[in-house]
């Protein structure tokens, strides 16, 4: 059985429903979603996991509060881990808590 996991993106109007995309091999299934706040990545990630991912990895972008909001929505259903800058090249050299909270 293959893994199921899913990257979730914040960036500023991002719409999970639209910036969404599926990569299939043989061993992993992995989702790619887009959001554009906090609150709308844990709905996502609430989501997701009703579709069965069990390992999530969150962008750059969202900062230690935001990781931890996504952490403690799925925590006992999925992993989750995180690709980390203190601040994002892509978000005026900010941390996504100063623009996502």
């Amino acid at each position: 059985m293959a893994l199921k996991a899913a990257f979730i993106f914040i960036a500023p109007n991002a719409d999970p429903a639209i910036h969404r995309s599926v990569v299939e091999t043989e061993q992993v299934t992995l989702i790619s979603v887009g959001v554009s706040s906090y609150e709308t990545a844990v709905d996502a990630a609430l989501k997701l996991v009703d579709e069965g991912v069990v390992a999530f990895e969150l962008c750059g972008g969202f900062g230690n509060r935001g990781t931890a909001m996504i952490s403690e929505a799925v925590k006992g259903k999925a992993a989750v881990g995180v690709v980390r800058f203190d601040i994002h090249p892509g978000l005026e050299n900010k941390s996504g808590d100063e623009i996502f909270l």
